[in-house]
């Protein structure tokens, strides 16, 4: 009886764990399918990146991968209204618009 607790806990926490990255980044305001799984890949190449998390991140990957497949109907559905979407796109057409006709200085 006492193992059967240990391992609902124990997989309980698991669930509740799993698939960080993706849910980061989907209410991140991040475009694109796989943003989560790409996130944790970029930790984990990182070499600013603690040696302490990068396992977190490693066991937690799969997860990410499993979430992003699940959420990838929503990717394709929808379109990105954050702040950060806005300034990123904002300052792209700035810098199209400097490219052709450059800012006096």
């Amino acid at each position: 009886m006492k193992t059967n607790i240990q391992a609902i806990i124990l997989g309980s926490g698991i669930l509740t764990a799993s698939g960080c990255s993706s849910v980061m980044t989907h209410t991140g305001g991040q475009e694109g399918t796989y943003s989560g799984t790409r996130a944790s890949y970029a930790m984990l190449t990182d070499s600013n990146t603690s040696w302490g998390y990068k396992p977190f991140v490693a066991l937690d990957m799969p997860f990410t991968a499993v979430a992003d497949t699940v959420l990838i109907p929503w990717d394709m559905y929808r379109t990105d209204k954050s702040l950060k979407s806005k300034v990123e796109e904002s300052e792209d057409q700035n810098l199209a618009t400097n490219s052709v006709i450059p800012p006096v200085q």
